[in-house]
Order: C-alpha cells, then sequence, then structure tokens
C-alpha cells in the first residue's frame, strides 16, 4: 500500500480554514486526533457491518463508560439514531413524550413520525426540561385504543435551550416513567457538553439514573461523522440489529465510525473538547451581557447562548459572522461554540456586536 504522505491527490482546499463562526457546532471540522485515528483505521481488510476489530473495542470502550451491560451500535447521524433507538422501544401503537423544543419534534423533518412510524406526544416547556409534572400532560390513556399508547419519555441532555438536566432530575423523570410503565430515551447529541458542564462521568446521568436507551453524539464533539445508540438496559429493546438494517443505519466499513467514537471516548478526547467549547460559550455569554440592549434568554450551561436582540443588528451581524436566528419574529438568535472554537474568534465577533449595537 502506498505511504498515504505521498500520495498525489487533485483535490483543492474550497474553504478558508481560518473562518470560524457561531451557527453551529456541525460546521466544525474533524479533530485532528480523530483524523489521526482513520488513518489508523485504514489499509488491509476488515470485516464488514460490524465485525470488525474496531467496533469489537468500542464495546469495551463503551463499558468503561456506561457499564458493562451497555451495548452500542454504531450508526451514521443523529437523526438515525434517535429514530432507531425510539423505534426500538415501541410497538407499532406506541408514542414518544418530548418536549415541544425536542430535536425530534423541530428540527428531524418529520423522520419519527414518517420513518420511525411514531406519535410525538409533544409538551412546552419554559427551559427545554421534561419534568413528572409535564410529563404527565400527556402520560394517560393507555387503554383508549382511540389514542396512541405513550410508551417512552424522551429528553435531551443537553437541551435544545442550552440547559442542563441535572442527575436528580433525570433520575425523578426515569423514576416517574418507568412507574407508569414506560421507557426512557435520552438524546446525547452533546452529552459530552453536559457532563462537562455538570463536572461528572456521563453514567451519572445516564444509566445510574435508569435511562434506558442513549443516543450517543460524536459529530458534534469532534467527529468526521457518526453517533451510536447505546443500548443500556438489555431488556428494553429487542431486534436493535435488524432495526438499524431496516432503519438504514448500517454501515457497512463501520470500522471508520467505531474508530472515530474510539478516539474520542478511550482517553478524555471528548471531555478535553466539550470543556473547551462550553469554556468558549461562558467567555461570549461574559461578553454579551455587558452589551446594552442585548438580553440572554437561558442560562448558559454549555456551549450554546441564546439572546434577543434588535431584528437590524442581527441582520447586520450575520453578514459578518454566520449564525442563525432561533425565532425571527421575537428577534431572539442562537450562538453555538465548538470544539475549535477560539478566544480571538469569540472576541472579534464581541466587538463586531458592540459595533452593530451602536449603530442603533
Amino acid at each position: 500500500m502506498a505511504d498515504p504522505a505521498t500520495v498525489r491527490t487533485d483535490a483543492r482546499r474550497h474553504h478558508d480554514p481560518q473562518v470560524r463562526g457561531f451557527a453551529s457546532d456541525n460546521y466544525a471540522g474533524a479533530h485532528p486526533e480523530v483524523l489521526a485515528a482513520l488513518a489508523l483505521a485504514n489499509g488491509g481488510h476488515q470485516v464488514a457491518y460490524g465485525e470488525d476489530d474496531y467496533t469489537e473495542h468500542l464495546q469495551r470502550v463503551m463499558h468503561s463508560h456506561f457499564g458493562p451491560t451497555a451495548e452500542a451500535f454504531p450508526v451514521f447521524n443523529g437523526t438515525g439514531a434517535n429514530v432507531l433507538a425510539l423505534q426500538a422501544l415501541t410497538d407499532r401503537w406506541g408514542a414518544v413524550i418530548c418536549a415541544e423544543s425536542a430535536h425530534i419534534n423541530v428540527d428531524e423533518g418529520g423522520a419519527p413520525e414518517r420513518m420511525g412510524g411514531l406519535k410525538l406526544l409533544t409538551v412546552p416547556t419554559p427551559d427545554g426540561k421534561l419534568t413528572p409534572e409535564l410529563i404527565d400532560r400527556q402520560a394517560y390513556g393507555w387503554d383508549d385504543e382511540h389514542r396512541a399508547m405513550p410508551q417512552v419519555v424522551s429528553i435531551t441532555q443537553n437541551t435544545e435551550l442550552g440547559t442542563v438536566y441535572t442527575p436528580d432530575e433525570i433520575r425523578a423523570v426515569c423514576d416517574h416513567a418507568h412507574e407508569r410503565g414506560m421507557k426512557v430515551h435520552l438524546d446525547g447529541a452533546r452529552i459530552a457538553n453536559a457532563a462537562a458542564s455538570l463536572d461528572v462521568p456521563m453514567r451519572t446521568f445516564t444509566n445510574t439514573v435508569g435511562v434506558d436507551v442513549l443516543s450517543f453524539g460524536g459529530t458534534k464533539n469532534g467527529a468526521l461523522f457518526g453517533e451510536a445508540v447505546v443500548v443500556l438496559d438489555p431488556d428494553s429493546v429487542r431486534a436493535m440489529k435488524h432495526l438499524r438494517k431496516l432503519s438504514m443505519q448500517l454501515a457497512s466499513k463501520m470500522r471508520f465510525v467505531s474508530v472515530q467514537l474510539e478516539a474520542l471516548l478511550a482517553k478524555d478526547l471528548w471531555l478535553r473538547n466539550a470543556r473547551h467549547a462550553n469554556a468558549m460559550a461562558q467567555r461570549l455569554a461574559e461578553g454579551v451581557r455587558a452589551v446594552d440592549g442585548v438580553e440572554i434568554l437561558h442560562p448558559v450551561q454549555a456551549n450554546a447562548v441564546f439572546a434577543r436582540l434588535p431584528h437590524a443588528v442581527t441582520e447586520r451581524l450575520q453578514k459578518r459572522f454566520r449564525f442563525y436566528f432561533w425565532d425571527e419574529k421575537a428577534g431572539d438568535v442562537r450562538w453555538m461554540c465548538a470544539f475549535d472554537t477560539r478566544e480571538d474568534d469569540v472576541d472579534a465577533f464581541l466587538l463586531a456586536l458592540k459595533e452593530e449595537m451602536a449603530r442603533q
């Protein structure tokens, strides 16, 4: 096999690698340590469809984080992970209780409903977090054949509003759901950021407190692509391997998904990346608080800052830095930090924000 360092490529760089914005942690590239792991896994032949050495080793890495009964099923992306996990936890007539702001409700293009055949029972929440009391707004009618049966409670850690559940809050959700015969799914697209914020191991707010199945996110934390459905309670699901294939989430060259997750999780890369992204969000929030006329909407507990500012300021600022409206009518925006966000990125953005506010 040719030495990768000597292989000629006709590919060209089509972007400026020094440009970073605040639109999404999905905009960031892959961490160099992840790219190095991919190169390490390349070369030679490995058995396809998950019977490779890297996927086998990933199971042992997952055990170190989530206990000896955890089983990881690598998949391509977050929507696939969520839909697959929820399918595994429900019957054909089942429904999922979630926050109105949940990613599965707002940002997955109807995939849970159209691809998974699931009914979502949504609940408005002030901070993106479900509580036992909020769950009970939809947790009823199990014997009513005219209503989809609530079988799963799905929560997101950290939430779509950047807030973080405490372990006790998740335990209360799990206990309440289990008492009513329901299971609990945790969308962990940014689970590393939550663990870094709480300064606890990931098991502290997952399998230890009763979460049944986890969607583990890698892409937002430095992976090139790839997530995993992690079954924490083996008795909670059935036929995961068949469902993964049926859901078009079975990678033939799975070693290249598994080795990325191993690179993140085998040591502390996942935590280093998350802590840095969170710290940059704190730096951004501190600077924003000093700008008159800009309001921070939610506690900044992970790597997101939600703010409200004049519409015209946002439109001008978006010409200088990429970010999105969260609620355009209200003037709400979301600013995201990533593992590769730099202090000078934050400072330059704050300077631009002050300049545009001064023009008002």
